[in-house]
């Protein structure tokens, strides 16, 4: 334990035994995210919500930066010099209802974990696409991954939740019971307090058919205009991702398409996905869904993929659009654009319903870049790309704190609303870090 602000006495003695500090044996393990390695002054590992509570007691005195971190992939679950509360030990998975197929998730808890709990049941929620995601960073900010056509963000799945407030209150949220703080959860939750558990209806999926595509895209964006229509006029049985970045046969698109309900048409679902370019590589399978989230995704998170990266949201994968995406990575070099379809099931939610009001876009345009190109560099390149879109998502924003990337995350009326809930639910500004 570090002595120069935070004393092993200043530190509760429900906390005391697992906190870390630097030069602790466990620090470097912990220090970090996947994307970005943290030099954070002291780590808290609460083992109930009772040591959440203490945790955000202890933090609300001291000055320094405070990061909530459930799995580790979250831009913004570390910090340099402040104070982490890691959650991964709430990570119970529990069949509250198994007639409505409600279960209780702890926020600590990994998509991979949690899709094999569910896997028996011939159960999913609709989660992310990478096993090591933590279910509370994912949850509060939205959830697009695998099943999103199908069936919605994981947020549209969120039936009740547990949260710590700044003061240290623990509330029980849902649509009858502290409504308005439930809306802002879903979609801001990590500004609001900090989540211990979510109650999510599951969905009914047995088995998954996945499509996987290598195709060479030309340069001018053209490939990727065509993915878009496809995508925007696709039953909502069919998700799709497209990774586009340089490689030996020129530029490349990987594409993973998922079909939920109707598997046994994965290959006729997924045909029109090989017309955009030249096929390179096509291989389809059915599944589980348990099987697209591995246990193999449990490793930990040390920094190991450095990235920057910014994103937006769009209507249409319009030419002009698409053209700026390409231009993009070519400016850029050590760059790559991932493209995730929206649409089908993310359109049943009304826009007003959650803090999360983006259901009216069919495309997200993520621009990621590795180093030595840094965040200026992105800035320049993703200036080109921001006018041609709408909106952004916080979970795959790198500064996701910044007056910018709030206003574009939660735009008009949703801000006003949200930055109202704020100052009711934490007026001194405990979870909202300096901009």
């Amino acid at each position: 334990m570090s002595t120069t602000a935070h004393s092993s006495a200043a530190v509760p003695e429900t906390l005391r035994r697992d906190a870390v500090a630097p030069g602790h044996h466990e620090y470097d393990a912990l220090r970090s995210t996947y994307s970005t390695v943290g030099a954070p002054a002291l780590i808290l590992r609460p083992r109930s919500v009772g040591d959440v509570v203490d945790a955000i007691e202890l933090a609300r005195k001291d000055p320094r930066p405070l990061a909530v971190r459930s799995g580790g992939h979250g831009p913004a679950s570390t910090n340099d010099g402040g104070i982490v509360v890691d959650v991964s030990r709430l990570d119970d998975v529990t069949v509250l209802d198994p007639g409505r197929r409600l279960v209780r998730v702890g926020a600590g808890a990994r998509w991979a974990g949690v899709a094999r709990e569910l896997a028996p049941a011939g159960w999913a929620i609709s989660s992310g696409d990478h096993g090591n995601v933590g279910v509370g960073g994912l949850a509060t900010g939205g959830g697009v991954g695998w099943l999103t056509r199908s069936y919605g963000l994981t947020i549209d799945h969120a039936r009740a939740a547990t949260v710590v407030l700044a003061d240290g209150s623990v509330v029980a949220a849902d649509e009858d019971h502290e409504a308005e703080l439930f809306w802002g959860l879903r979609g801001a939750g990590g500004s609001l307090g900090v989540v211990t558990s979510f109650d999510f209806v599951a969905a009914p999926v047995r088995e998954v058919g996945i499509t996987r595509l290598r195709i060479q895209v030309d340069p001018d964006g053209f490939a990727l205009s065509h993915w878009g229509a496809v995508m925007a006029s696709a039953p909502r049985d069919l998700t799709s991702f497209v990774t586009v970045m340089p490689s030996r046969e020129g530029w490349v698109a990987e594409i993973a398409a998922v079909v939920s309900g109707r598997t046994h048409l994965t290959r006729e679902l997924t045909a029109p996905l090989t017309g955009i370019g030249r096929v390179l590589d096509a291989r389809s399978e059915i599944t589980t869904y348990a099987a697209l989230l591995p246990e193999g995704h449990l490793h930990a998170n040390v920094g190991q993929q450095p990235a920057v990266a910014a994103n937006g949201l769009a209507e249409e994968l319009t030419p002009e659009l698409a053209g700026r995406v390409m231009a993009a990575l070519r400016d850029l070099g050590g760059a790559a654009v991932q493209l995730r379809s929206l649409g089908g099931a993310v359109h049943d939610i009304a826009r007003s319903a959650m803090a999360f009001s983006h259901r009216h876009q069919h495309v997200m345009v993520v621009l990621a870049a590795f180093p030595p190109t840094d965040i200026n560099e992105l800035d320049r390149v993703w200036a080109d790309i921001e006018p041609e879109t709408e909106g952004s998502y916080l979970n795959f924003d790198s500064r996701p704190h910044t007056a910018r990337a709030v206003a574009r995350a939660f735009p008009g009326a949703v801000g006003t609303r949200l930055r109202r809930l704020q100052k009711t639910v934490d007026p001194d500004g405990v979870f909202l870090p300096s901009q």
